[in-house]
């Protein structure tokens, strides 16, 4: 496997960042280990690897977008892979909820859990805005703006129309395709010198989740964690890898060996951004995929696919609920899927965008807002699940589309001749 050393690398540093936050975890309140430990070692080497991918996202989706929209060549291919994409994202989401829900109502997470054992996090609900103004913030008034901001939806909408309009040019253009496909292979190259640097960044990351929170806060919301991540395991390793083999006529079990980096990169950072160079790198190396498609579909699958964040708004409901002993019915359930398929779409690449898919979630069905934050004080170890679980679903999706797009080419050249 072209991956295994990076493999190595990120375990080391993810196990060594267990081990020394939780053996720290008693001392934490000591002020060499409060300054110097958590406040300058952890907090440098796991913000300082996080800035540097954020520093380099917005240029790479940027460029990846462009150059793999107008290397299409064709309007109507770009359409149908878009429409396919977004059909199998919103579908996966629903399928995802749906399990999550049944399964929560089942294992019954909530039920037995004492309140008052709960620590609470302080959560304040921000109003979300409506489902139109969401969908008319996609398109930015000010592309460079966008830029700026690290608005992602606004700036894949700007790289796909430019890649479009490039493509509409033809010959014209170029020259600056060329100019594209060049930032692209520089941002990669970037990128990679950035990743000699994750097993550092992955230490600090874990290392300042296990010393902050450490076991004991984990007890009272067990349950929670536990059936969350059954449910996370049960969509990333059976539910995609049926659609794989269905669509895609891959084997799951050698899929899954080959995309054991980004899964590894993705549970240690929480960050699906972060595993967008080496999504694409795998794709390419391990699985053939083409470059026009895989530039296309993990930028747009790492902003819009919350397959992840859905499951866990579907456990985190169901958990609330058992928790204040409130009884949801039927159609309540029903709102909470389609309220999480349209907000998976809606909210993407908005800050801390799982909270605000649950505040919607749970307004809906009428929910107490502060059960969000009772979820909050152990998010960080369920985040680490819901993207690994994100990043399985941009790959599957990636592989599935480019092994339907080669059959119908197959199928045309056929007819061709």
């Amino acid at each position: 496997m072209k991956n295994l050393k990076l493999i190595h690398k990120v375990f080391i540093g993810l196990v060594s960042g267990i081990i020394i936050g939780a053996l720290l975890y008693p001392m934490k309140e000591n002020p060499f280990v409060s300054k110097y430990i958590i406040g300058f070692l952890f907090e440098f080497l796991g913000q300082g690897f996080l800035r540097l991918v954020k520093m380099i996202i917005v240029p790479l989706v940027f460029a990846s977008l462009v150059t793999g929209t107008a290397a299409m060549n064709d309007v109507k291919k770009l359409g149908r892979i878009g429409i396919k994409t977004l059909l199998f994202f919103m579908t996966t989401t629903a399928l995802g909820i749906m399990a999550a829900i049944v399964g929560a109502n089942i294992l019954k997470p909530g039920v037995g859990v004492a309140l008052e054992n709960v620590q609470q996090s302080q959560f304040v609900a921000k109003e979300a805005d409506s489902f139109v103004k969401v969908l008319l913030n996609i398109i930015p008034t000010n592309p460079f703006e966008a830029l700026v901001k690290g608005e992602m939806l606004q700036v894949i909408f700007f790289a796909i129309m430019t890649g479009v309009v490039i493509t509409l040019l033809g010959d014209k253009a170029k020259r600056l395709q060329g100019l594209f496909e060049e930032a692209n292979g520089l941002m990669l190259r970037m990128v990679s010198i950035i990743m000699e640097l994750a097993p550092l960044g992955i230490f600090g990351l874990i290392g300042k989740t296990f010393i902050t929170l450490g076991w004991a806060a984990m007890k009272p919301l067990a349950s929670f964690i536990i059936v969350t991540y059954i449910l996370l395991l049960f969509h990333g390793l059976v539910v995609y890898q049926i659609l794989l083999r269905i669509y895609a006529k891959e084997s799951p079990i050698t899929f899954l060996k080959k995309v054991l980096a980004p899964m590894t990169l993705a549970f240690s950072t929480s960050s699906s951004a972060a595993c967008i160079p080496l999504s694409l790198k795998t794709l390419k190396e391990e699985f053939n995929v083409e470059d026009k498609i895989s530039s296309f579909t993990i930028p747009l699958g790492t902003t819009i696919n919350m397959d992840g964040t859905a499951i866990m708004q579907g456990v985190a409901t169901v958990f609330i609920a058992q928790l204040y002993n409130i009884h949801l019915t039927t159609n309540d359930y029903f709102m909470v899927v389609l309220t999480a398929v349209l907000a998976s779409i809606g909210t993407a690449g908005v800050p801390g965008v799982g909270t605000i898919m649950l505040s919607m979630v749970l307004a809906q069905v009428g929910l107490p807002l502060e059960g969000i934050g009772l979820i909050l004080a152990v998010d960080r170890i369920v985040d680490m699940g819901r993207t690994t679980v994100n990043v399985i679903g941009n790959l599957v999706c990636s592989v599935v589309i480019d092994r339907i797009e080669k059959r119908a080419e197959e199928r045309e050249s056929k007819k061709a001749m």
